[in-house]
């Protein structure tokens, strides 16, 4: 088979874990990311047993690089501290094969690109563009270059270049009316913290995650206007969240002894309604390009992940002519899967926002009403989600998915 190359636009996980699962399927792979360099700071990423499923259908163990450590429950909690829901890890490693893991987004990302040659990541090159051709695509950068291409996949995040450029009529983007803080904090003193929790108070939520390398990955969000940025972010932490349970207060001191630039602020948006497909010729969208979705269900990371492995796998026998067929069967493989769960987070996230007290004291009751059994039930369709289709190799040989 001549030697087929793929042209990536973004380095994040997505776009890194395509590029690893494609360089092992024998694709020649270039990483184009408009930062200068790898980042060096971020928050962390939790890895469901989906998201651990496909990784390991491409080979990558998702925590090598940082340790394994698993909380022994996770579950939602009031502000006052009381579990509403909780399931513990173990039953969940039964249910699903596997228990999630957190690891740090820093040392996962390094890892993915070390798995690369070298030569294959090009820092500071800014994808401006695509020629879709009949034979072969062309990738344009802002230094004005060309990288000919029998497969591009574009991975440029929310706010996707590409997709705009090639479905000008879809909608785009709609803020979901909350922001969102994220950070990696050492805790020595809550190493004891069993727990990966999500605190639900009116219209705010805060999150701790237990990491794989001992940290913490603190989340919150509050319903804010778009774009608003206060001066002091970590009085503003404080005045929503400061008297909520413990560790809570505690974590928020040592937020406030961290760089600034260590704690990262987002406003929340999600696709406004699906893509009509996610391909194009020879471009396949994954990730938030693709579908973004609120992280109130914490799959972002983890679809783009499912996506990587689908793609890698339905191109692993494609010569160049048949790069086109393989992303139609990329799209009807993963269309309907991550819409489904775009709109179940934002589903979900209604439930975040609620600000009146009788709502709230409602949501709070049916949550604690439903039994812990049910609720992990519930998971099924997102955990036990990801499979690889059966494709059609050259030749019209039958290969089935594993």
């Amino acid at each position: 088979m001549a030697r087929r190359h793929a042209v990536v636009a973004g380095a994040g996980i997505g776009g890194l874990t395509a590029a690893v699962a494609l360089h092992r399927q024998g694709w020649e792979v270039t990483v184009c990311e408009r930062a200068p360099s790898a980042p060096a700071t971020g928050a962390g990423i939790g890895l469901a047993p989906n998201a651990l499923r496909a990784l390991d259908a491409i080979g990558i163990d998702a925590a090598y690089a940082a340790g394994r450590s698993v909380p022994a429950t996770m579950g939602v909690r009031s502000p006052g501290g009381r579990w509403l829901t909780r399931s513990a890890t173990a039953d969940m490693a039964a249910r699903y094969g596997v228990a999630p893991i957190a690891v740090p987004r820093p040392e996962f990302t390094a890892a993915l690109a070390a798995a690369l040659p070298p030569e294959s990541l090009r820092y500071g090159a800014t994808v401006t563009g695509v020629d879709d051709a009949a034979g072969r695509a062309v990738v344009r950068t802002a230094d004005g270059s060309g990288l000919p291409a029998d497969l591009v996949v574009a991975a440029d995040g929310i706010h996707s270049p590409l997709r705009r450029a090639f479905f000008p009529a879809h909608p785009g983007l709609r803020y979901v009316g909350e922001t969102a803080w994220r950070t990696m904090v050492d805790a020595p003193g809550a190493a004891g913290t069993p727990a990966m929790s999500e605190t639900w108070g009116p219209g705010r939520r805060f999150g701790v995650t237990p990491l794989s390398d001992g940290r913490f990955y603190l989340y919150a969000t509050a319903v804010a206007p778009a774009g608003s940025r206060p001066a002091d972010p970590v009085a503003v932490l404080r005045r929503l969240f400061g008297g909520w349970h413990d560790p809570i207060p505690a974590l928020l001191d040592l937020v406030g002894g961290l760089d600034p630039a260590e704690l990262l602020r987002n406003d929340l948006y999600d696709l406004a309604g699906p893509l009509p497909r996610l391909h194009h010729g020879r471009i396949a969208w994954l990730g938030d390009a693709a579908h973004a979705m609120t992280p109130n269900l914490g799959q972002g990371g983890c679809q783009a992940i499912e996506d990587a492995a689908v793609l890698a796998h339905l191109l692993a026998g494609a010569g160049r002519e048949d790069v086109p067929a393989a992303l139609a069967a990329y799209t009807a493989a993963r269309h309907a899967r991550t819409d489904a769960v775009r709109v179940r987070a934002r589903r979900v996230g209604r439930l975040g926002v609620l600000r009146d007290p009788l709502a709230v004291a409602a949501r709070n009751l049916a949550v604690r009403a439903t039994p812990d059994r049910l609720a992990l039930r519930g998971m099924d369709g997102l955990f036990n989600g990801f499979r690889l289709p059966d494709r059609e190799l050259p030749g019209g040989a039958g290969a089935a998915g594993a």
